[in-house]
């Protein structure tokens, strides 16, 4: 008989045992998880809408204007002379855009 009562109650005690587990997971979720996904979702949009005269910094803090971009590839220029090829990955954000001035923004 006794092992009958435990067998009935041991699942209550299931689900109260693992409701601080699933908190602490939803917690996680909103804090965590979910802002880096919006994130990475800006980051990579920001990548795929890179174009031609766009000024923009990499991630090492180099300022430059983009003079060609591939697939890959976008190769700054930063001065009259010097042409620097960087992968698009290292773009870390877009100063302005191509053909847009101060007053538009």
């Amino acid at each position: 008989m006794w092992l009958a009562d435990n067998a009935a109650g041991g699942g209550g005690n299931l689900l109260y045992s693992l409701a601080p587990f699933l908190l602490m997971f939803v917690v996680f979720y909103f804090l965590l998880i979910r802002p880096q996904q919006k994130k990475s979702k800006n980051r990579n949009s920001m990548l795929r809408a890179l174009a031609k005269g766009d000024k923009v910094t990499t991630i090492g803090g180099l300022h430059g204007t983009i003079a060609e971009i591939t697939d890959d590839t976008i190769v700054l220029k930063v001065n009259d002379a010097t042409k620097l090829t960087f992968d698009r990955s290292a773009i870390n954000n877009v100063a302005a855009r191509a053909g847009e001035s101060k007053s538009d923004k």
